[in-house]
């Protein structure tokens, strides 16, 4: 039973955390590749002694017998490779254990999502230009170039012509409407997914995503001796589905998401802006969800309570 292997874990402070020495199951993304480093293992090792304590409580008070963990945060901050560990860590410990990657269950493949998002930015931002009474053809003409070569998201054009302000404003605008609701993603359908789980279904089917149009499928994965679902993924605390018990928030400051991602490309080069701002809205998401998060730990791996988050992020 969850609650005893919980409290047994507490009582007698008997959590393993063993060595990693090689690949260990990862997440079910098509394709998704995991490296797991010294850092993420610090961080898993942080997070689940913070979690294992709270969950015994919490089974002992409501008497669950199936729980779910949702590993959530922004680019760059390991979501794949601690949700991993932790359920690895889980099983090993002989509570069992599953990671479900919420990136299968966007409502379009990903090429598809991607052009969705650019075609909601480039028509939402002539429509506030129209709005705002600033276009013209000229000024199509050469936004058309920008679109052409991708830099029409580039703030530095909105430095050297006033105008472009509203193009960039619009475009934002559209995108916080679209990225991170139920337009992108069928919050509806993992929330069926945790339901099942919490009922005690044995078999349930999951969603498969890859990158091309025949990569859509559905896998049946039986879930008779999992105690535990772990789902990583950026809106893995959303308001917009129930069913998560645990939100364990992986921060990242814009300054430290940034430098990742200076550090991740070869030549140095930065995002593009279209890029940036679809980033610098998930930031926004993420800061506006996290007061619900169980546990908060920073890209230093330290456990942050909400005022030290506060503080950090300007909340």
């Amino acid at each position: 039973m969850l609650q005893e292997k919980l409290e047994s874990l507490v009582s007698n402070n008997n959590l393993v955390l063993p060595e990693i020495n090689g690949e260990i199951p990862h997440g079910d993304m098509p394709g998704d590749k995991v490296e797991i480093g010294e850092d993420h293992i610090a961080k898993a090792n942080t997070v689940i002694k913070a979690l294992v304590p709270m969950m015994a409580e919490q089974a002992k008070a409501e008497g669950k017998k199936k729980m779910v963990i949702a590993v959530c945060g922004g680019s760059g901050v390991g979501k794949s490779e601690t949700a991993s560990l932790l359920s690895y860590y889980f099983n090993q410990n002989g509570i069992g254990s599953y990671t479900m990657s919420g990136d299968n269950y966007p409502r379009r493949i990903p090429m598809y999502n991607d052009a969705e998002r650019l075609r909601i930015y480039r028509y939402e931002g002539l429509q506030q230009m129209l709005k705002d009474g600033v276009y013209t053809e000229e000024r199509f003409a050469q936004l058309r170039e920008w679109q052409k070569a991708n830099e029409d998201a580039d703030k530095k054009h909105v430095e050297e012509n006033a105008w472009m302000e509203s193009y960039v404003k619009g475009g934002r605008k559209g995108l916080e409407g679209y990225l991170g609701t139920p337009n992108e993603t069928n919050f509806a359908e993992v929330e069926g997914i945790l339901s099942q789980f919490k009922a005690g279904k044995d078999k349930i089917y999951l969603k498969r995503m890859g990158r091309e149009e025949t990569e859509l499928w559905y896998s049946e994965i039986d879930f008779s001796e999992i105690e535990v679902l772990i789902i990583e993924w950026t809106h893995g605390n959303s308001d917009y589905f129930d069913g998560v018990d645990f939100p364990v928030l992986l921060n990242s400051t814009p300054e430290e998401t940034l430098a990742h991602r200076r550090a991740r490309n070869r030549d140095g080069a930065v995002d593009s802006g279209f890029t940036t701002t679809v980033l610098e809205i998930e930031q926004e998401l993420l800061k506006k969800q996290a007061h619900k998060a169980k546990v908060i730990v920073s890209k230093q791996n330290e456990l942050l309570d909400w005022d030290s988050f506060k503080k950090l992020m300007n909340v």
